[in-house]
């Protein structure tokens, strides 16, 4: 069963005419209220707004008129309080008999199903009650000789209304948690400048297609994500990523649509337009997030969709009991009927971990970190272990060549040359720095490979000019059948103690060269690791890396668990492994490279992904390179889940404490709840959900102190 976003009750999709299809996702209700909310809640929020008041008024009226000032001219008192109450039921709560009707179709009681049967129940009482005491109709009902209320039109006015302050309410905090996407869609500009036979031209940024040609002047936005290719400026991306300070932009760097060029003239090729652009993506990613549920909903979900008729049944058999077993006045029997149907409509229930995963899934966006759904959310605040993956992640993933070894009678260039030839076609972060190298000494004529393979974890095999070569580590050397004196043995020692990556190049049987990358540990890694630990949470280093150099790196950083020379294919095994031990597993990654581990983790945290978060595999996705987003997510995740858990306790305390109450258990010492005070209740109980979820947009990222 779904979720409806606006009310929060468990919707049957098949059952449920109401859903609206929305890119690739498609949204369920439980009425035509709450489609019409989604569709248009400023609307709404007005149009509650002044129901609300009107019920309100309108209700403290009859309240003056029955309890504090009756009057008998020129209307009989009940004729007037009839006329005061009727526009507030057919009105005011008409949207709660639409409801009931739409449960019906739907063949599902919903919340709107237990303010109508109770307000009309009063509202009908009361009026046959006025009807007789006029002499319009037969005697019906016993004259009340108790000195109790005779009518209840107050009490089905004022629920009305309290129970619409209560939906005013819920639909200001649903507000300000979407506030932050309709400000991010606000973001995307409606022009866009695009170079056409090599004149400038104004159109509709949907009319830009993929590969055009835009310019982008100072203080304009960028339209659509894309490449710059001429140009050299700052870009303000803070809505986006929650980066402080502008960032350098120059030819080759990617551009995301929405944000805005501070300096320079920008000439960008359009890589993403429409839907595919990041700024979508996050909307996207953000009202996907709202929309799943989160493990915790699941008791809220049952228990919701099976409260209504439990409770219908409940107030039934109260009003039996006192009125035909007890032998109370029908007065009693049905305050307990209304009082129980009122007080114990689930609203709050249905709100509480929405209204917080709402305010959470937003509040991230705005700092750059999207959760993909609630559920990854309540997991993260569980985590009892992060595996970081190195190249990338704690390192900068922009290795140099440090150290080259020529032997055997082969120069340094020779190595670099037959280097150079085997990683000409890869996109490995080592082959890149092979390339530097490369290119600063002059040599950028590879010669031609007869024959090619590359060995997954180990390295590549190739034939140049009908010789045997291979470049990678020592196990693919071994496996190869070269020869290995202990002086390179020796020699790859000293240098992965230093923390360095060494690779071997092999010439036909024989190893004549031996190349060092060192790759700049990330400056915040430290520091993240370090206050993860203060936070409880263990850490380990995942790496194909050998373990002397995967060592080195761990040391440096404090960290104590370390998989080192672990295949691509492997990753995924050792997070399996973990978690079958009984930890509660994140895996910090490239959302691409390591999508298995990432698949695999309880939570896979992916970073640096740049415009590109749709292929990520990660269930949350921190779009800056910013290790120190990692502890903003899991406080963040923290106070989602603490509220989630506050919202639930006082959902579910005002309706177990008080529907007995509302039943009469209390009768005996004289008290029996008023339908009046169990709207304020239930009302109360969703205020105070809503404003305990607001208080999450107070919070604000601190990484520093301890």
């Amino acid at each position: 069963m779904a979720k409806d976003l606006v009310c929060g009750m468990y919707v049957d999709e098949d059952k449920t005419p109401f859903k609206l299809k929305r890119g690739d996702v498609t949204y369920y209700f439980c009425s035509k209220n709450c489609l019409n909310t989604f569709l248009a809640p400023e609307r709404e929020l007005h149009q509650l707004k002044i129901l609300a008041a009107m019920a309100l008024i309108l209700g403290g009226l009859t309240a003056f008129f029955e309890y504090i000032y009756p009057v008998n001219w020129p209307l009989h008192n009940y004729l007037l309080l009839f006329i005061l109450a009727t526009p507030v039921q057919f009105i005011a709560g008409w949207k709660f008999y639409e409801g009931t009707w739409d449960a019906i179709k739907a063949r599902q009681a919903n919340m709107d199903s237990l303010i109508a049967i109770g307000t009309t129940t009063a509202w009908l009482y009361s009026t046959l009650y006025m009807l007789q005491t006029l002499n319009l109709v037969p005697s019906i009902f016993p004259r009340i000789a108790t000195g109790g209320p005779e009518v209840y039109f107050t009490e089905a006015g004022l629920i009305i209304g309290f129970v619409l302050l209560g939906r005013v309410m819920e639909q200001i905090v649903k507000g300000k948690a979407t506030e932050a996407v309709r400000k991010l869609v606000d973001l995307q500009p409606k022009m866009a400048t695009v170079l056409r036979d090599g004149e400038e031209k104004k159109i509709p940024v949907e009319q830009v297609v993929v590969g055009e040609l835009l310019v982008v002047r100072p203080g304009e936005r960028v339209p659509v994500d894309g490449v710059v290719i001429d140009g050299h400026s700052y870009i303000d991306q803070s809505m986006i990523t929650g980066e402080s300070m502008p960032v350098e932009k120059k030819v080759g760097d990617e551009v995301i649509g929405g944000t805005i060029n501070m300096s320079g003239v920008l000439k960008i090729r359009a890589t993403k337009v429409g839907a595919d652009t990041m700024l979508s993506q996050i909307v996207k990613m953000v009202e996907e997030a709202i929309l799943t549920r989160a493990p915790m909903q699941r008791l809220a979900d049952r228990v919701a969709a099976y409260f209504v008729p439990i409770v219908i049944v409940v107030a039934i058999s109260s009003f039996i009991f006192w009125y035909l077993i007890a032998g109370k006045p029908l007065g009693i029997a049905l305050m307990s009927l209304i009082s129980v149907l009122i007080i114990a409509c689930p609203c709050a229930l249905g709100i509480a971990t929405p209204a917080a995963i709402m305010i959470g899934a937003s509040k991230s966006a705005q700092h750059g970190i999207l959760i993909k759904s609630g559920e990854y959310l309540e997991k993260l605040s569980k985590i009892d272990l992060i595996v970081f993956d190195k190249t990338g992640t704690l390192t900068k993933g922009e290795p140099r060549v440090t150290d080259i070894l020529a032997l055997d009678g082969f120069a340094e260039n020779d190595v670099i040359e037959l280097a150079l030839t085997l990683e000409s076609g890869s996109r490995h972060p080592l082959s890149e720095a092979v390339r530097k190298l490369a290119s600063s000494r002059g040599i950028n004529t590879p010669r031609t490979i007869d024959a090619f393979e590359e060995v997954p974890g180990h390295g590549l095999r190739a034939s140049i000019d009908g010789r045997r070569v291979l470049l990678g580590n020592l196990r693919l050397m071994k496996s190869s059948g070269l020869n290995i004196d202990e002086y390179i043995i020796e020699r790859l020692k000293l240098l992965e103690e230093d923390g360095k990556t060494a690779i071997l190049l092999g010439f036909d049987n024989r190893v004549v060269g031996i190349i060092a990358f060192s790759d700049t540990i990330n400056e915040n890694a430290a520091e993240v690791i370090d206050r993860l630990k203060w936070m409880g949470i263990k850490v380990a280093l995942l790496t194909g890396d050998n373990s002397r150099a995967a060592n080195a790196i761990a040391r440096k950083l404090g960290i104590d668990l370390v998989f080192a020379e672990v295949l691509p294919t492997d990753k995924a095994c050792i997070v399996r492994r973990l978690r079958e031990e009984g930890k509660v597993v994140a895996m910090v990654g490239d959302g691409i490279n390591d999508a298995p581990a990432l698949a695999e983790a309880d939570v896979g945290i992916a970073i640096g992904s740049g415009t590109d978060i749709a292929r990520e595999t990660g269930g949350i996705i921190l779009v800056k390179n910013d290790l120190r987003d990692i502890i903003v997510a899991v406080y963040l995740s923290r106070k989602v889940v603490r509220k989630m858990k506050e919202n639930l306790f006082w959902a579910f305390i005002y309706n177990v404490v008080l529907i007995p109450v509302a039943a009469g258990i209390l009768y005996s010492l004289g008290i029996m709840f008023n339908p009046v005070f169990a709207a304020v209740a239930m009302a109360t109980s969703s205020i105070t959900v809503t404003l305990n979820s607001m208080l999450l947009n107070r919070f604000k990222p601190n990484t520093k102190q301890h």
